[in-house]
């Protein structure tokens, strides 16, 4: 078994195409009209009462039960380039107790988005401040060797 993604259903194809493309720079990998896949694995369907054959009034908005997560390399840049939509946020940017920075806000169509600092910028953060890897592992509660993988990931 492989999972293949994540369908996300949308009021207007070609306004959360845009969206997704412009706000996380996502590269489409097929577009069928009514359904787009990006290469990341999320997809986009118009008419998903239509694709899962259920009335429309069963299509919920604003579920709150799932959100959609990227990490971000340049967090502060996001967090400016984001200024230029118009979305609903969650709440403030929070700083996690190990140190990760968040941002949650609803897309177009009610879906939950976090975007985090990379963790290996949270890594590499502390470590700019003067502390040792021993010590950022204590603060992140992770430990060295997971932390190392998660510096040298690409």
């Amino acid at each position: 078994m492989k999972f293949t993604g994540t369908v996300l259903s949308v009021a207007d194809i070609h306004a959360a195409r845009k969206f997704y493309e412009d706000l996380f720079n996502l590269d489409v990998y097929q577009d069928y009209g009514i359904n787009i896949m990006f290469t990341c694995g999320v997809c986009l369907q118009q008419e998903f009462d239509w694709l899962i054959h259920l009335p429309k009034e069963k299509i919920t908005d604003y579920p709150n039960n799932m959100e959609l997560c990227f990490e971000e390399e340049h967090f502060d840049a996001f967090l400016k380039k984001l200024e230029d939509y118009e979305v609903q946020y969650l709440g403030d940017v929070i700083e996690h107790d190990w140190g990760q920075r968040v941002v949650r806000f609803y897309d177009l169509d009610g879906h939950i988005i976090e975007v985090g600092e990379s963790m290996k910028m949270v890594i590499q953060r502390f470590l700019n401040t003067g502390l040792t890897m021993d010590e950022v592992s204590m603060k992140m509660d992770a430990s060295v060797e997971d932390l190392t993988k998660l510096l040298n990931a690409s």
